[in-house]
């Protein structure tokens, strides 16, 4: 096996990270989708689009 087939480390995954919210913070990316699923909602039915 080479170098460029190896699974990728821990190492590599941590390089990969993108700077988005910790896992931790889950509960607070639902509320924060939802919320916009509301406000979405708001708006289409406000400008008579359904």
């Amino acid at each position: 096996m080479t170098a460029d087939t190896a699974a990728p480390t821990a190492s590599a995954r941590n390089l990969a990270r993108t700077g988005g919210p910790k896992e931790d913070s889950n509960w607070l990316e639902h509320v924060l989708g939802w919320t916009l699923v509301v406000v979405v909602a708001m708006f289409v039915t406000q400008v008579g689009w359904f």
